[in-house]
């Protein structure tokens, strides 16, 4: 799958989000990076920043946006398919987006999306 390709997949599993929680999003950008970190070259997705539930008045003050970077050539490496790398991104950028509201790794799991 080319970058372009897989960038198209991670815009769509972005307008898979309700547009009533997208709307809700603040201050946080989504990007493509081809590698994960060197720490984590496994890693599909990271969540960067300050979960919308943990800020406070201060936050706002010069706050650079929170990160959501999806991993190509990791998410590229565990699936056979293009469909299966469609599914993979759309559960990362999920999973990803709902650390944005505060919802840790364990209630992912419980929920099915980890």
């Amino acid at each position: 799958m080319t970058r372009a390709e897989f960038e198209d997949a991670v815009r769509d599993a972005l307008d898979l989000i309700p547009d009533e929680l997208a709307d809700q999003m603040d201050n946080v950008v989504v990007l493509v990076e081809d590698d994960a970190p060197a720490d984590d070259p496994d890693l599909l997705g990271l969540y960067e920043g300050v979960a919308l539930t943990e800020r406070d008045g201060w936050w706002a003050a010069g706050s650079l946006p929170d990160r959501i970077t999806i991993y190509r050539n990791p998410t590229l490496a565990v699936c056979a398919t293009a469909d299966e790398v469609v599914s993979e991104v759309a559960v990362t950028v999920v999973h990803e987006v709902a650390h944005h509201f505060g919802i840790d790794d364990e209630r992912l799991h419980e929920l099915g999306w980890s």
